[in-house]
């Protein structure tokens, strides 16, 4: 794997934001893989919590300034960098004022899911493909942690499927005993139609529960990772239909584990 470029994408990343289960696991994956000569690139979202002054973040103005469109609306795309100590990796922030400068991740004061949490994770998703063709950094596996980055594998297919610098890219989705109660916005699968006008696959989010958005992640992805030693039994289920490649939970061994589930999915081809 040494020299492959690996994108990996999280909802979470420490030490950005409180340690879990998903935060530790992507952040060390991506340690993980570069501490072995990977070439990595780390997205996640710029949430307000983060201290941009106690992290060093930085606008990077050459990737910044273009717009995205989110359900008919252009929304300013924001790009800031910043290195994690002591591990010399960079970490790219997707940023937008009306979606990430709030004081809080997911869920407002009463622990109620944000209402445009759907359109935050479209922009998201829209924002690291659109960054990462402006780096011009074609990755070989893109790893996606996270329900807010799960919208991602989806437009990889299709939204960008005629995009030339990801035609060879694998992607893997990695599951986590962790999520919400209730949905998403129910407009959900509406605002997708607008970049997706023709595609069955949409279906699958119409009714936008944690699971269900998972599962659209599931179907437009080359492998799966078991993040959490339990994963839901549909989520279970659903992927066996799929006979997908599958790397089973492991708390043990995850730096030789992944590297080599990567290498045995780049091989296949």
């Amino acid at each position: 794997m040494k020299d492959k470029r690996i994108l990996f994408v999280s909802s979470e990343v420490v030490p950005y934001l409180p340690e879990t289960e998903l935060s530790s696991t992507a952040f060390n994956s991506a340690k993980n893989a570069h501490s072995k000569g990977v070439q990595t690139r780390i997205f996640m979202p710029r949430y307000g919590v983060i201290n941009e002054r106690r992290h060093q973040l930085h606008e990077v103005i050459r990737l910044s300034g273009m717009n995205l469109v989110v359900n008919d609306l252009d929304m300013p795309l924001i790009i800031k960098v910043a290195s994690i100590p002591k591990e010399r990796m960079q970490v790219y922030f997707i940023d937008n004022e009306e979606y990430f400068k709030r004081k809080a991740v997911f869920t407002d004061e009463d622990d109620e899911l944000f209402s445009d949490n759907d359109e935050r994770a479209i922009f998201f998703a829209k924002g690291v493909v659109e960054t990462v063709k402006k780096l011009n950094w074609a990755p070989d596996i893109i790893h996606v942690h996270g329900w807010m980055a799960s919208l991602l594998p989806l437009y990889l297919r299709e939204f960008y499927k005629e995009e030339p610098l990801f035609k060879e890219s694998k992607i893997v989705t990695s599951l986590y005993n962790s999520g919400f109660e209730g949905g998403l916005n129910s407009d959900l699968a509406v605002k997708v139609k607008f970049d997706l006008s023709e595609n069955d696959k949409i279906s699958t989010i119409e009714t936008p529960t944690h699971t269900n958005i998972l599962k659209s992640a599931i179907e437009n992805s080359d492998a799966i990772i078991h993040g959490s030693e339990i994963i839901p039994e549909e989520l279970s289920s659903f992927i066996e239909e799929k006979g997908m490649p599958v790397l089973e939970y492991e708390s043990e061994n995850l730096k030789e584990s992944y590297l080599n589930f990567y290498a045995d999915l780049l091989s296949a081809n």
